[in-house]
């Protein structure tokens, strides 16, 4: 919120409900209420506790919950969209566009959000687009932000991309942000340049 973010992502999950309502009410306090909260579940819980745990969040304004259940049950993932008001978020252990096609087929989710590395790289996410456009889905990034950022500029539903500045200490331009916004460079390629000498303070001997 300090970086003007109008979204923040938290991990939910915990050994119980009482400390997962607690962790949302106390960011809610912190951030305000003008602040999307995401509660990322990273697969934690079965459908049984799936569905208990989401409904009893279901009233705190959430904006999606991700990944309640593991990746591949899209049964349960479609249950899971169809009793709860808080959208549900898949997508970022689909392996290829096949994978998002058939959750989107079956209603399993409201957003998908695939992992570039996953789906298959460019011509992967490019694909997978195409599907989630034609199905009006919007769809979101996992990951590798650098490079994400200029595909979700080509994504008709594009929704929201997911930041870490994790490689900005070993650029040669760090990326920036503006308003909770990332500037996506205009270099040719990825325009990702690395800084040789910052790399090299993090090389390790095999």
């Amino acid at each position: 919120a300090e970086g003007n973010f109008t979204s923040l992502k938290l991990r939910v999950g915990r050994d119980r409900l009482a400390e997962d309502l607690a962790a949302v009410d106390a960011v809610r306090r912190a951030v305000g209420d003008n602040v999307n909260l995401m509660c990322d579940f990273n697969q934690g819980q079965n459908l049984g506790d799936a569905l208990v745990r989401c409904h009893a969040l279901d009233d705190q304004g959430l904006y999606w919950f991700e990944e309640p259940i593991p990746y591949d049950e899209i049964t349960g993932y479609a249950q899971l969209t169809r009793e709860l008001a808080t959208p549900v978020q898949l997508g970022e252990n689909f392996y290829g566009p096949r994978a998002l096609y058939e959750a989107i087929e079956a209603k399993a989710g409201d957003y998908v959000m695939p992992d570039l590395m996953r789906i298959g790289g460019v011509t992967g996410w490019l694909r997978s687009a195409a599907i989630a456009g034609a199905s009006g889905v919007p769809m979101s990034t996992h990951l590798y932000p650098e490079v994400s950022a200029h595909l979700m500029r080509v994504t008709e539903t594009a929704h929201w991309l997911e930041w870490q500045d994790w490689c900005n200490p070993i650029l040669t331009q760090p990326y920036t942000l503006e308003n909770g916004h990332l500037l996506v460079p205009d270099r040719p390629g990825t325009g990702i340049n690395w800084n040789e000498d910052a790399v090299s303070q993090y090389l390790m001997e095999a």
